[in-house]
């Protein structure tokens, strides 16, 4: 199987635009088509997403956080399945966040609950307060490295939403991520704001992070537009709440 591990890039963007060519000339990528300019659904998503609920990582896990994204789909089905209560931040943040809680889902509906064109009606809009301290988030990716490094489509959204927990006080947690190996690269270029990867786990394997990056720091106002405020309503609340609170 041809992967991307012996490849550096001099860039996030040329890591991901490896990965989409690569996954799509290798026909390892899987609806939704094509891969390029989304965290790309993968062959093997489904066996990657079992080996992460074998794992230790998900030992005694209530509350996790995981994307939006295809290739995460068996994750969100898998965690319901186990009981586990599943936040899922809204595409784009334009709607915050959703809450999944499986007690309150028919189990012959986990399947639908944790597919993004169907889920709407068994998730609950949950305010920022009302978010708990997560136990693990499950972040979707283009490209990582088996370092720890991770870059998405180039939106900055679970960035985002990984600072959101820490301006709201929450501890940080582990973050994991499950990919095909030909989304793994030797290395890229990083920034202050990116998320660490503390595992990687592909359809064959995991791979453990024994040093992952540092976890970033709380959200960076100063980097935020007014049209961001405007189409994230929940960064407008976010931020009257730490000035005016």
């Amino acid at each position: 199987m041809n992967t991307t591990t012996e490849q550096t890039f001099s860039s996030k963007d040329a890591a991901r635009q490896h990965v989409w060519d690569t996954l799509e000339n290798e026909k390892a990528a899987r609806f939704p088509f094509p891969p390029h300019d989304r965290i790309p659904n993968f062959a093997g998503a489904k066996e990657a997403a079992q080996r992460l609920m074998n794992s230790p990582a998900m030992e005694d896990i209530e509350s996790i956080k995981i994307n939006p994204d295809a290739p995460q789909r068996y994750v969100r089905e898998m965690a319901l399945r186990r009981g586990i209560t599943v936040y899922m931040p809204t595409p784009r943040l334009r709607a915050g966040f959703k809450r999944f809680d499986p007690n309150a889902i028919p189990e012959d509906k986990y399947s639908e609950a944790a597919s993004l064109s169907k889920g709407e009606q068994y998730a609950e809009s949950i305010s920022l307060e009302r978010l708990p301290q997560m136990d693990l988030i499950v972040a979707g990716s283009v490209a990582v490295t088996a370092d720890g490094k991770r870059c998405g489509k180039g939106h900055g959204y679970s960035d985002l939403e990984y600072a959101i927990l820490l301006e709201l006080g929450h501890k940080p947690v582990p973050v994991v991520t499950t990919v095909h190996p030909i989304q793994i690269a030797e290395d890229f270029p990083t920034e202050a704001h990116d998320i660490p990867l503390s595992l990687l786990v592909t359809p064959e394997e995991i791979i453990e992070v024994p040093n992952p990056p540092g976890a970033p720091a709380r959200l960076e106002w100063s980097s935020l537009t007014e049209q961001d405020l405007e189409e994230m309503p929940v960064l407008r609340e976010l931020k009257d709440q730490a000035y005016n609170g």
